[in-house]
């Protein structure tokens, strides 16, 4: 029996939501709805329809679903890291000033207006 199938969502609480979910919308481009989260459709294998979404949502901290105290990392995957950086970092964001490269791809970091450090990653050619 297989038991995982993939990320069904990823939910994370703030102490204002509100806030932190238009960061995400201006910096990282993240289509944040009404309800306060996106859905990323799920990629289908070669030549298969796509069958689900990964749900995104920042709610209160205090939030049912939010383990309390619990940190997290989310990795993003980003086209061109360089690119993304440089805006980050022209928009005034804290970006980390170190980036990784490595068989695995490009890695860099930002992090959030609550302290938040949010992983980029552009994957290596052919992924």
């Amino acid at each position: 029996m297989k038991r995982v199938t993939g990320i069904g969502g990823v939910f994370f609480g703030a102490s204002d939501p509100v806030a932190l979910r238009d960061w995400y919308r201006r910096h990282l481009g993240i289509d944040v709805q009404a309800w306060g989260g996106a859905a990323f459709p799920s990629a289908g294998a070669a030549g298969e329809p796509v069958t689900g979404s990964t749900v995104w949502s920042i709610g209160a901290a205090d939030a049912e679903n939010i383990a309390p105290g619990k940190a997290f990392t989310i990795n993003y995957r980003v086209d061109d890291l360089a690119a993304v950086l440089a805006a980050l970092r022209q928009e005034g964001c804290d970006v980390v000033d170190r980036m990784d490269d490595s068989d695995y791809g490009k890695f860099g970091w930002v992090v959030d207006p609550e302290g938040n450090r949010v992983e980029l990653w552009q994957p290596p050619p052919g992924r």
